[in-house]
């Protein structure tokens, strides 16, 4: 009764407003007797917008209607705020020019009543659309710019809520710590309000970011921790499944199946699920066989990677789609059906390209590197490439992420300094410091965009170079070796041969001399038998082919060590294990080693000032270790560095799962150790 008793308001309300509109040009429109009856009527129209029971179009005039309302109506902060909401539907709708069109008004008149929050709000309009349309460098922008004025004002919600956004987005370009520290900081200010759907989601994310850097433990911690804030939430049941999905997930990374296992079942218990929640059915179900095919367990696992597959592609879930044709190429493999497996790793591969998914595109290539036989090496090379760009553009990002904050900060300053300066300060003189303050940042984002441009194109020429000598290296090693061979089959099956015949025929000679004669002769034969036992013997070693794997990187090893040691004037000393089996170690490995191991040497020439480096390769029970010292002039580790070097080295030694430590001090040089499991 109460329901539809507001409908007939509102209904009364709106016809009211229309009929008004359409006799516009007959009739002097009606005025409101006060700012709250207007203030009410514009409430109603905004509430409407939001009822989808309504067209499109429909919701849209409500909003129109609302807006001019505020035109007519004195503008205040509670205006304003109107304003900002009406500017916010305009977007749900998909009405990007209008939304910005009124949002951009509502900041300025929220500017110019100083109103922080209503500033804020503006802010977090324009973050919710840039992260719509995925240009995240923007939305943090402004994130960034709306947390700051929420924080000023006192509005703990709002500002914890746009430090989750920033959180979120960092966390998407994997600056892991720097998303953790903004979680956590969000954590605090929603435990004081008691906001416990905020801080499920917080503590999810946590456990994202940890499964981000392998730390599968405290990822759990961090899932289970979201779960008992879950248990105070109304509603929850699709939440606790996406919780017992993610658990299992991480049961699956840490190889703990049975665990993960149970949780997938927990999930596909619940009835409602394929009924309201098809596309969380279709995932739950594919996670599950997964986890079967990882324990090797093949029983229906089949129909429910089809199942699920079919699904997907009903909705049209093309990201769903490329995990299921991973997981049925994988299926294929265990099978030993390699053909099938190739096809469904192949259409995943072109369906992440399609939708721009960076991390299943990586890992479809890296798959068909291993299926593909024929043309491995094209798909690996280009797996490579792939991941460096891919790194540079988040190092990028994140590098921009720091930037913003500072820029921000400084943004506020100035516009806190400006709005205090004296009204005598000229239009003119403030166009000239704009004019040479864009001209001066035009200058540095160029030079900054053609060093970006310089650096990727190194990093290519570089990997290239690589790639090449690696060629040359074998084909070198393979001459020496078939040139040994050679020598060794002429030392063996000629000389030694002929030596043979002489020497036997030698022994036959009848030679009739005296007694100290006959025994020089036969010491000369036995002579000669010596030097044919050691001509055999100098074959045989020259007939031992080395094993070329080993000799081609340990010797592109020491080409980089010997060519850095001109550049740096340093002697080196350089030491590999013998019990290393390079043939044994994935080249992913190798390039990636050779790539460590070339910055550290560059470090060491442009900053080291070194007299002697030394650089071992150690076999250390499964481990590969690395060390890499220099008695050079060393450095506070503790004190921020403005390169990227050390942070790219780290990065490379943490992606093949292994540590790297880096100790140095003032004057005490620098050891930088590094241990890969292989």
């Amino acid at each position: 009764m109460k329901s539809n008793w507001l409908n007939q308001i509102l209904s009364i309300v709106l016809c009211i407003s229309f009929s008004t509109q359409s006799c516009v040009n007959n009739k002097e429109k009606i005025k409101l007797n006060s700012q709250n009856e207007a203030s009410d009527s514009i409430s109603i129209w905004i509430k409407a917008s939001k009822n989808k029971s309504y067209s499109v179009e429909r919701r849209k005039q409500f909003l129109e209607t609302s807006y001019q309302e505020i035109k007519n109506s004195k503008i205040d902060t509670f205006q304003v705020r109107n304003l900002i909401s009406i500017a916010y539907q305009n977007l749900k709708l998909g009405d990007t020019s209008l939304f910005k069109k009124r949002n951009n008004e509502a900041l300025n008149i929220s500017l110019k009543l100083k109103d922080s929050f209503a500033i804020g709000d503006s802010y977090w309009n324009y973050a919710s659309y840039f992260n719509k349309k995925q240009v995240y460098d923007s939305a943090y922008y402004h994130f960034n710019l709306a947390h700051k004025y929420f924080d000023k004002s006192g509005h703990i919600y709002e500002s914890a809520k746009t430090q989750y956004g920033m959180a979120f987005i960092k966390g998407r370009f994997k600056d892991y710590s720097g998303s953790e520290v903004l979680t956590i900081k969000a954590i605090e200010k929603f435990k004081k309000i008691e906001n416990y759907k905020s801080l499920y989601s917080c503590y999810d994310h946590l456990g994202q970011l940890q499964k981000g850097i392998n730390e599968y433990d405290k990822a759990l911690s961090y899932y289970n921790k979201a779960l008992e804030y879950l248990k105070k939430i109304k509603n929850n049941q699709s939440l606790y499944e996406a919780s017992q999905n993610n658990i299992a997930n991480i049961y699956v990374k840490k190889k703990e199946y049975s665990k993960a296992l149970s949780y997938y079942n927990k999930v596909l218990t619940n009835d409602t699920l394929k009924s309201q929640y098809i596309d969380r059915y279709a995932r739950a179900l594919d996670n599950k066989a997964h986890c079967k095919l990882l324990m090797k367990d093949t029983i229906g696992v089949y129909n429910d990677l089809n199942k699920a597959l079919h699904i997907r592609d009903s909705l049209n879930d093309k990201g769903g789609a490329v995990i299921s044709k991973i997981h049925l190429s994988q299926y294929f493999t265990f099978k030993k059906d390699t053909t099938t497996a190739i096809r469904f790793i192949k259409e995943a591969n072109s369906l992440a390209k399609e939708i721009k998914n960076s991390r299943d595109y990586l890992e479809s290539l890296y798959l068909i590197a291993k299926l593909d036989t024929k043309n491995s090496s094209k798909y690996l090379k280009n797996y490579i490439q792939f991941s460096d760009s891919l790194q540079n553009v988040e190092r990028k990002i994140q590098n921009k992420f720091t930037r913003i904050a500072y820029e921000t900060d400084e943004y506020i300053e100035e516009t806190k300094r400006l709005s205090q300066e004296k009204i005598w300060i000229s239009l003119i003189s403030f166009g000239v410091i704009l004019i040479l303050t864009l001209l001066y940042s035009l200058r540095i984002q160029k030079s900054k965009t053609e060093k970006l441009l310089l650096e990727n194109d190194q990093q290519k020429a570089n990997e290239q170079v690589y790639l090449i000598a690696l060629k040359q290296q074998e084909k070198l090693e393979n001459e020496k070796i078939k040139e040994r061979n050679r020598i060794a089959e002429e030392l063996h099956d000629g000389i030694l041969g002929k030596l043979f015949g002489t020497r036997v025929g030698l022994g036959f000679l009848n030679i009739n001399a005296d007694r100290q004669t006959e025994k020089k002769h036969q010491s000369l034969l036995d002579e000669l038998q010596t030097i044919e036992k050691e001509i055999r013997d100098v074959s045989h070693k020259l007939s031992e082919n080395l094993d070329s794997s080993q000799i081609n990187f340990t010797a592109m090893i020491r080409q980089l060590v010997v060519n850095k040691s001109k550049i740096g004037n340093f002697k080196y000393d350089l030491d590999f294990d013998d019990h290393i089996n390079w043939q044994k170690i994935d080249d992913v490995i190798k390039m990636n080693l050779y790539r460590v191991i070339q910055e550290a040497l560059q470090n060491i020439v442009k900053y080291a000032a070194a007299k002697n480096i030394g650089v071992s390769f150690i076999l250390n029970n499964k481990d590969l270790k690395i060390i890499i010292e220099d008695d050079g002039i060393g450095f506070k580790t503790n004190q921020k560095k403005k390169g990227i070097g050390i942070k790219n080295m780290k990065s490379r030694v943490e992606k093949l799962n292994g540590v790297f430590d880096l100790q140095s001090s003032p004057n005490n040089g620098t050891t930088i150790t590094i241990q890969i499991p292989i």
